[in-house]
Parts: structure tokens; sequence; C-alpha cells
């Protein structure tokens, strides 16, 4: 992939507004130039969604109603029901159609705990076969299934024992996430007895707890429209952020689109962090949990973005680009893809 890139580039860290333009040789960011053009493109760097549950495609807006534990606990929660109930081919069609919105929405990879065993891992990469969007694929339920994929995903430690699992993921050299603190603070102490390489959810911590996280550099993914659907309540995203890395997640589709866009928008909406660190969690730092080196636009980074129109009547006049992305644009503004 090679080519030239010109508008409002969004460079750096800081996502630092320039006009300019992006150089890519074989996939790679060769430079980024400033300068004047004439493009009413902005240039952004693709979305990480940091962690999802896309099998649950064939299961939309099922589940009104029920509780957290109704629709999602396993082994008897509605969608572990429907996931043992649906037959593969629509499965994986259900998921490539998924896939195809994410990179229709500027994301560029995810991360994903992927039920079903190694089965269930098997129907991801099928249906992730044909498109560009990069999986990053945790393995649930078996050591199998992390052997297949990039590393193993727990439920809770609430809800099972995993220490053979993490032994044999450490051991793989793998990644190991685990969900905790979404119900209450109480099983966030034995998840993090597993040295996790990163938490799902914490929306419920105590003070103690979170030592133990900072002074262990573990990064939290936050699923807030996940967590206000199914009533747990919300993070405290600024006493999370001053404590490590944060990240965002669009988790269940059952429950949500795969929409990164709807994700910062909300996480804005309801927390006093500035745009730039907002967008660092839908990019970058989900990135960076997955071992990647893409979400930022800087030389030598690969060529993973997104190009909006900056000017669609909801976006011309914005006086501040960067928190017009955060909290306004849409899939509607995605002019192209680069993956």
């Amino acid at each position: 992939m090679t080519g030239i890139h010109e508008g409002l580039v969004f460079r750096g860290p800081e996502f630092e507004p320039v006009q300019g333009r992006v150089v890519v040789e074989d996939g790679t960011i060769a430079s980024v130039e400033e300068d004047e053009v004439e493009s009413d493109d902005w240039i952004l760097p693709a979305f990480v969604n940091a962690h999802t549950h896309i099998g649950d495609s064939i299961a939309k807006e099922a589940g009104r109603g029920l509780s957290l534990d109704e629709l999602v606990a396993p082994p008897d929660g509605l969608k572990h029901r429907l996931l043992r109930e649906t037959p593969r081919e629509e499965m994986v069609e259900a998921m490539g159609r998924t896939i195809a919105f994410m990179r229709e929405s500027g994301t560029a990879s995810f991360l994903e705990f992927r039920e079903g065993g190694a089965e269930g891992v098997d129907r991801l990469h099928d249906a992730a076969r044909d498109s560009p969007v990069e999986p990053v694929v945790f393995g649930r339920e078996e050591i199998a299934a992390m052997e297949a994929g990039d590393g193993f995903g727990a439920s809770g430690a609430r809800d099972n024992e995993f220490g053979p699992e993490r032994r044999a993921t450490r051991e793989a050299g793998k990644l190991f996430g685990i969900h905790a603190g979404e119900r209450d603070s109480h099983d966030v102490d034995a998840a993090l007895d597993y040295d996790p390489d990163y938490l799902v959810h914490m929306v419920y911590t105590t003070p103690d707890q979170r030592e133990r996280v900072a002074e262990a550099e573990i990064p939290i993914i936050c699923c807030p429209r996940s967590n206000l659907v199914t009533e747990v309540g919300l993070p405290d995203f600024e006493t999370l952020a001053e404590t490590t890395t944060l990240a965002l997640g669009t988790d269940n589709v059952m429950l949500n689109s795969p929409s990164m866009f709807r994700e910062m928008e909300f996480t804005a909406k309801h927390a006093e962090l500035p745009a730039p660190q907002i967008l660092r969690m839908a990019t970058h730092n989900g990135a960076e949990i997955a071992g990647k080196e893409y979400g930022l636009i800087e030389a030598g980074r690969p060529a993973k973005l997104q190009l909006l129109d900056g000017d669609s009547h909801n976006l011309a006049g914005a006086r501040d680009p960067v928190r017009a992305v955060v909290r306004r644009a849409g899939v509607h503004e995605v002019r192209d893809v680069i993956l």
C-alpha cells in the first residue's frame, strides 16, 4: 500500500491538527509533511476496538428487560444459549457483517473475547478471512482456544478458577485478559492475583485495588455504553485515568453497535477527560494493549488510517477538530479507511 493523503492531519499522540499530507510507502507512514493543501479530508488513525464479543451478532437487541446475569453469564445466560444453538455458517456470516461494519466505521482492529472454545476461534478466523480488519482473538473456555488464538479471555474470577489457563497462556507467551469489577469490587482482587495483561470494565474498585493496578501498570478497558445498558453503572473515568492507561471497547454486539464514534461520544459526555485522551483510548491505547504499533500518525508506524469528510454539514466550522471528532463525528463522515 503506497499513496499520499492530504488534508487536516491529526498528528502524533496529542492529535495536533495540521494542514499537510501523510506519505505512505509499503504500508508504513514514511513522513508527515506540514503544508497548505486544498483537501477537506481529516486524516486520523483508524480505531482499535479494545473489547468485543461479536459472536453476539446473531442476537442483536435480544434480551430486553433481562438482568446482566440473565443476559450474558456463562453457561446459561441468554447469549450462551443462543450461541450454542446457532449453526456455524449463520454465525460466521453474522460476524463477517459486523467486521464489515467495523471497517466502514473506521476500525482497524478489535480485541475479541471469543466464546465456543477452539471451534469458536476458528469461526471468527473464517469470518475475518477476507477482511483487512485485524482480529486479536482471546479464546475462552479451554486452553486449546488460547492456543488457537492470540491469548485467553477469562469471564471473571467469580465465575471460575483460571489457574491452569493462566499458566498455559504465560508459557505460550500470549496475552491474558479478564473481566473484573463489573457488578461490584468483590472479584477484583482475585482477578489481580492472576497478574493479567489487562482488565475489562472495572466499574467498581477500591483504593487498595487501584493501588495494586497502578503498581503493576495493568491497563483497563472501559465499556461504558454496555455498562449503562446492563444497569451496572459507569466507571469512575477520572480516577481510573489517574491510575493507569485506559482504552475503549464496545463489548457485546447484542447490546451495542461496534461503533467507536458512539463509544467516544458517550464517554466524552459522561467523563471529565480531555478530547485527545479519549481519542487515544479509542486508537493507540487499545493497539498498545494488543502489542500493535499503530494508532498514531507518526513516521515509521503502520499506515492504519481513516479519512473523514471535514466539510460535512456536521463537521464544517468546527473550532476544535479533535473535540469535534470525539463528540460529534460519525460513520457517515468516513470517506475512506486505509488498512
